[in-house]
């Protein structure tokens, strides 16, 4: 089943004290791109959480963002500045020296200090507690992400299928129309190469030669050939296992190459329509490429 490259998961987890949130959205990318943004002192895990989503996606742009709170029954500590305790005593001992001052800091003027006293979370959890939760986490968020994805990847399988049909039917009528435009192309040339000659002899034989000669240029038997089977291989990647956006490019590249070809050389009303038509088409399916994996 194709995939798109559009999609969304979330998720959320508590684990050793810690309320979690993924968002996980991907858009379209010609590499697999991972972008995570989540707080700084959580930052050592990006890699991990990298790898993680680059194992399950393939190609596309992947932004997660990453959400982490303390539970509101997390112990907390308090930590004292000692430095800077020590740095105010110190100078008040000298500011009594130097004049003579009487009295002795007490604790509630110490306390006032600014930063003396910080109130610090303390965190119990374990680097395996947390990588265990962040994995667990992401990987629910990358399943409805992976199962999103493959649901817009059915429709553009279905609509894919659709244009296969129509350029078939072009492809089909292309078929009938090319020998008799040749047939028409050679008509026209033995006429005109009468019609240019004064002599009253004509080189029949010499006249025949260039006829098919000319007439070999506009036969296109050879690009509908490839064009069929470029059209095989677009049906059967449809149903494969693997990422095919690449490989479906691929192919409509080789397709325009062809009907332009056919364009080129088309001296038939038509078959030049029906090249139209088909460059009509190839130009959707080429959008529509855009957005598989």
């Amino acid at each position: 089943m194709i995939r798109s490259m559009t999609g969304f998961g979330q998720a959320n987890r508590l684990f050793a004290g810690y309320s979690v949130q993924m968002d996980l959205k991907s858009v379209n990318h010609r590499y697999c791109e991972v972008i995570v943004r989540m707080p700084r002192e959580w930052l050592k895990y990006e890699d991990l959480l990298k790898r993680t989503l680059q194992q399950q996606i393939k190609r596309g742009r992947v932004d997660l963002f990453v959400t982490v709170e303390r539970e509101a029954s997390t112990r907390q500590t308090a930590q004292l500045n000692w430095p800077l305790a020590e740095a105010y005593l110190s100078a008040a001992k000298q500011l009594q020296d130097k004049f003579g001052l009487e009295g002795m800091l007490q604790i509630h003027d110490l306390l006032r200090i600014p930063d003396l006293i910080s109130m610090k979370e303390a965190d119990e959890a374990t680097e395996e507690q947390k990588e265990l939760g962040l994995l667990d986490c992401v990987n629910e968020a990358a399943e409805q992400l992976l199962q999103m994805r493959e649901r817009e990847g059915s429709h553009l399988r279905t609509d894919a299928l659709l244009r296969l049909d129509a350029m078939e039917q072009y492809l089909g009528q292309a078929k009938q129309l090319a020998p008799q435009s040749v047939s028409d192309y050679s008509v026209r040339l033995r006429t005109r190469i009468q019609e240019l000659l004064e002599h009253p002899i004509i080189d029949e034989t010499r006249i025949a030669a260039e006829v098919a000669l000319f007439a070999d240029r506009v036969n296109v038997d050879e690009e509908l050939t490839r064009m069929q089977s470029h059209l095989l291989q677009y049906r059967q990647q449809l149903d494969s296992s693997e990422p095919v956006g690449r490989k479906l490019d691929f192919l409509v590249q080789e397709m325009n190459r062809e009907v332009n070809t056919i364009g080129s050389k088309a001296n038939h009303a038509g078959l030049t329509a029906l090249v139209v038509e088909m460059k009509a088409e190839l130009e959707k399916m080429r959008e529509q490429i855009q957005n598989i994996e």
